[in-house]
């Protein structure tokens, strides 16, 4: 049994909250491709991925890529939001 932890009792920021809102459209996309993924993996044992399996990646790919620009291109023009 493990004893002496500290406790837990800090709680995210108001910028750390500001951070993750932020980020969250790439967090959803991301999420997205992870989806496809393990349908994909799914697909393998039912008889392999559609076409339409391998194009829902593939635009979850893109989508992430859009994403990732958008917000790397709003935190280095805002100095004020955290990266």
């Amino acid at each position: 049994m493990i004893t002496n932890l500290p406790a837990v009792i800090a709680e995210p920021t108001a910028a750390d909250l500001a951070a993750i809102n932020a980020e969250w459209p790439l967090i959803a996309a991301e999420l997205d491709v992870l989806d496809a993924q393990i349908t994909l993996i799914y697909a393998e044992d039912h008889g392999g991925p559609t076409t339409l399996d391998w194009r829902r990646l593939r635009r979850a790919e893109a989508r992430v890529t859009r994403t990732a620009a958008s917000v790397a291109t709003r935190t280095s023009t805002d100095p004020g939001r955290a990266a």
